[in-house]
């Protein structure tokens, strides 16, 4: 994970606290602090973007897993009866878990 204030940067802005004294101090104080904040709002908007993204992929796996099992299921009762059917359901329960990970 990448640091939200790069040490340069910190290190500059105590410099530059020295430099300008006690009357600059609220503004470059503030100025940073909005730098952090924006920030870690672009984390936040960045993980939402990604968990939105596998919760899609998630979804898409586990009904394309449903959906391929229907027609198998009913091979599967036809041909080789109730062991087939289990091995089917089995298949799609492997499917949701491995997706959900």
């Amino acid at each position: 994970m990448s640091e939200i204030v790069r040490r340069d940067e910190l290190e500059a802005a105590i410099e530059a606290r020295r430099e300008l004294g006690p009357e600059l101090e609220p503004a470059l104080i503030d100025s940073f602090v909005e730098r952090i904040e924006r920030r870690l709002a672009e984390r936040t908007h960045e993980s939402e973007r990604s968990l939105k993204r596998k919760r899609e992929h998630q979804k898409e796996m586990v009904l394309g897993a449903m959906g391929i099992s229907v027609p198998l299921l009913a091979i599967a009762a036809i041909f080789t009866g109730l062991a087939g059917v289990v091995v089917v359901c089995a298949a799609v329960a492997v499917i949701a878990v491995v997706s959900a990970r």
